[in-house]
């Protein structure tokens, strides 16, 4: 009988380095859906042993899924200490809504210049589950759509450096507004408030679309503080506002 040796055959480093690449992508989006879904909540640790079991990646995927989600804003590295899930001071998320106002207010003047009917169509279509969440309670379904209809808004306006910036302020974001929606009303008022808004971009008239974004976002801000206990930090960022 005759054998023959078999060589083992390695990938190209190429191919092995857009493997690991595309691991280490497809682990922070989904240690970025538990983030924003809230089931890794603020504050909690993030341990590449439980994350390497959870998602069926090794250690390498793992730590570069946490160092792109620190660049994304979502979680903190500390030496010696692990990885965390990021809890955004009050007084930050404050400042952050500023920045965002005026982002919004452009993005809202550029889309109400350009909409399409292709865009329109799935702004209303993300209005619409937005509107069933609200009359369901689904505060966590809630959430993720209004995150996705903003992505959405700033997306369309065209302005790839802005989408950029503004995915990481939202990001930052969605990790000190959970308390913002905490009831059915304030469900339904703010998916009122997204019916407006794309009334507004749909009118065509970049200063109304502009200003309702802008105001949209302020109101957002006042909601999260006015939830907050009166400490000498939430009434400093309540004068300031």
């Amino acid at each position: 009988m005759t054998t023959r040796n078999s060589a083992v055959v390695l990938p190209h480093p190429t191919i092995a380095l857009l493997r690991t690449a595309s691991l280490a992508s497809a682990a922070q989006q989904e240690i970025e859906r538990l983030i924003l879904s809230g089931e890794l909540p603020p504050g909690a640790k993030l341990t590449e042993a439980k994350l390497t079991e959870r998602l069926g990646v090794s250690r390498g995927p793992i730590r570069e899924a946490f160092r792109r989600l620190e660049g994304a804003g979502l979680v903190r590295l500390e030496k010696n200490r692990g990885v965390f899930v990021r809890d955004i001071p009050l007084d930050e998320a404050a400042e952050i809504y500023d920045i965002r106002a005026v982002m919004d207010e452009l993005a809202g003047r550029l889309l109400a210049a350009s909409l399409t009917a292709e865009q329109a169509k799935t702004l209303r279509g993300v209005v619409e589950r937005l509107e069933h969440a609200a009359r369901s309670g689904d505060a966590d379904a809630y959430h993720l759509l209004n995150l996705e209809f903003h992505e959405r808004v700033i997306e369309f306006a065209g302005n790839r450096k802005m989408s950029s910036l503004y995915r990481k302020l939202v990001n930052e974001l969605a990790l000190a507004r959970w308390r913002n929606l905490a009831d059915d009303q304030a469900l339904a008022h703010s998916a009122s408030e997204h019916r407006q808004i794309l009334k507004a971009i749909s009118s065509g008239d970049p200063e109304v679309a502009g200003r309702v974004l802008f105001e949209h976002a302020q109101r957002s801000k006042q909601r999260m503080l006015q939830h907050e206990p009166a400490t000498p930090t939430v009434r400093a960022a309540r004068k300031g506002s």
